[in-house]
């Protein structure tokens, strides 16, 4: 599975989004990770990365080919802080969560990891434009 097919299989998914857990699993297996917007305060993950971050009115998080960077985490339980703190930084990459751009969604999401885009409707009308990238493409 590349991340254009699962965009394309995302592609039109109803609000809330509840992937299924079949997806999840393929999508995580093909090192994939799903990036999409819930309520006006959050940012999900699922597939390579399952997780969720609190997102009202946008954020930004760092990614990296270990996952999602969390410096709370990594500050109480790594010895090595500083040191991973700055090679996350140095080859993680961004993606910021934007809250009503005033482009007709809800969220979107801008990064410069090579991606796929696809969309989530609520009632007929566009809410989120998610996006699908590969965990390992990440600082390449």
């Amino acid at each position: 599975m590349t991340k254009e097919d699962l965009a394309q299989h995302l592609n039109g998914i109803e609000y809330p989004c509840r992937i299924p857990k079949p997806i999840c699993q393929a999508a995580k297996e093909a090192g994939l990770v799903i990036v999409f917007g819930a309520s006006d305060d959050l940012m999900e993950f699922r597939g390579a990365i399952e997780d969720e971050v609190e997102a009202y009115e946008g954020t930004t998080v760092l990614i990296t080919t270990q996952g999602l960077w969390n410096p709370d985490v990594c500050q109480t339980k790594c010895p090595y802080y500083h040191a991973a703190e700055r090679e996350a930084h140095e080859h993680g990459e961004t993606i910021q969560a934007l809250w009503d751009p005033g482009d007709g969604y809800s969220w979107r999401y801008e990064t410069a990891i090579p991606h796929a885009t696809f969309e989530i409707v609520e009632d007929g009308e566009v809410y989120c434009r998610g996006i699908v990238f590969v965990l390992s493409e990440v600082g390449a």
